[in-house]
């Protein structure tokens, strides 16, 4: 396949990969992702739907909200990906479950308005009250 970007969850039953280049890389703090992952934030990797892929097993979905898919796995519950259900053509895969997260670390940080006081925000990345989508 050539170069590729792979991961997948704790106990191994749902790998992943994707063929194509990241399109963002950024840091959530709404509170569904904070909910949805028992963590203060959210590292997300965005590729084009078209480039990913899973590889072996397959997530278990939940609709977190209207037209928001998340992916998770069904057996040791490790949070996967999070995808628009009307498409948009991308879907955005947990930074942390990627066998190379180092290599991919946050450009930007959004729904900052939402992140908990005591989490200090990197100075190092831009910051978004909300979506970054669009700006």
């Amino acid at each position: 396949m050539g170069d590729s970007i792979a991961g997948g969850c704790l106990c191994g039953a749902v790998r992943y990969r994707s063929t194509g280049a990241p399109r963002a890389r950024s840091l959530c703090h709404c509170r569904s992702c904070r909910k949805a992952s028992g963590a203060p934030s959210v590292a997300w990797v965005v590729f084009n739907a078209e480039d990913f892929a899973f590889t072996s097993g397959e997530p278990v979905t939940f609709n977190s909200s209207p037209g928001v898919e998340r992916g998770f796995c069904g057996r040791c519950g490790t949070p996967l990906t999070w995808q628009r259900g009307t498409g948009g053509g991308t879907i955005d895969v947990t930074t942390a479950s990627l066998d190379a997260p180092d290599d991919f670390a946050p450009t930007k940080e959004i729904w900052i308005e939402h992140a908990i006081a005591w989490e200090t925000l990197n100075p190092a990345t831009r910051h978004y009250p909300r979506s970054s989508v669009g700006t």
